[in-house]
């Protein structure tokens, strides 16, 4: 996950990543020690006050206002997540790419963090998958691939893909809000905008699966209410 959860501008830094990786998925490799240190933002993504604090935050949202009895993380990186829900009681466990994030993970949670991809099925169903900040990194059809994933394991996603940070060369599939909205919709994924996740970041999304019943039931009381401002979208 980046540090651009709190921050992040547009310039020059997707055509960086275009350039870097041609707009295709960065190889697992790329995400080495070199990478933890000086690769998500201006401070190491380590385990120290400021990010187990973050997740442990973050953590508290998730049994409070979902309540989950188990959570696969897809990107744990090092497993500060994991960590945090399993602290709070929640059957977590996570997965991530980076061979050098997995060896990072404390002795105490190793059990529950293993190495794996976005785009394998993943080991079985779980009340709630959280993925934050993981599918821009990823190509067009590979985010494609891994929300397949996501959705074939459970029907209750908590989700952030930063809109707006071109600058991370790694950043290979940067979109609006809206895009992503579309993706999950096709697969009969709806945005929950009654659900604020501005606890992970200002642009973090619930979507949750829903029949056609409930889905006419949504779209009626979305019509009786006034209309959002285009920038919620954004």
């Amino acid at each position: 996950m980046d540090d651009h959860v709190t921050s992040g501008g547009a310039g020059d830094g997707e055509r960086t990543g275009r350039r870097a990786f041609g707009g295709a998925t960065p190889p697992p490799e790329t995400y080495d020690a070199d990478y933890y240190a000086a690769g998500c933002g201006p401070h190491p993504y380590q385990r120290d006050e400021r990010w187990m604090g973050f997740f442990g935050d973050v953590a508290d949202h998730i049994v409070a206002e979902i309540g989950p009895r188990s959570v696969m993380d897809v990107g744990c990186a090092i497993g500060m997540l994991v960590e945090a829900l399993r602290d709070r009681g929640v059957e977590a466990w996570g997965i991530d790419v980076s061979a050098h994030a997995i060896d990072q993970v404390p002795e105490s949670i190793a059990p529950y963090c293993s190495l794996g991809s976005a785009l394998e099925p993943l080991p079985g169903r779980y009340d709630l998958i959280t993925c934050i900040e993981i599918l821009e990194h990823l190509s067009a059809l590979d985010g494609e691939r891994a929300i397949d994933v996501l959705c074939a394991h459970t029907d209750d996603i908590l989700f952030s893909s930063s809109p707006s940070d071109l600058d991370e060369p790694t950043h290979v599939n940067v979109q609006p809000r809206a895009y992503w909205v579309a993706a999950f919709a096709r697969r009969g994924f709806v945005h929950d905008a009654e659900f604020d996740a501005a606890f992970i970041a200002p642009w973090a999304m619930r979507f949750k699966r829903m029949n056609w019943s409930d889905r006419l039931r949504r779209w009626a009381e979305t019509l009786m209410r006034p209309r959002r401002g285009a920038n919620d979208m954004e």
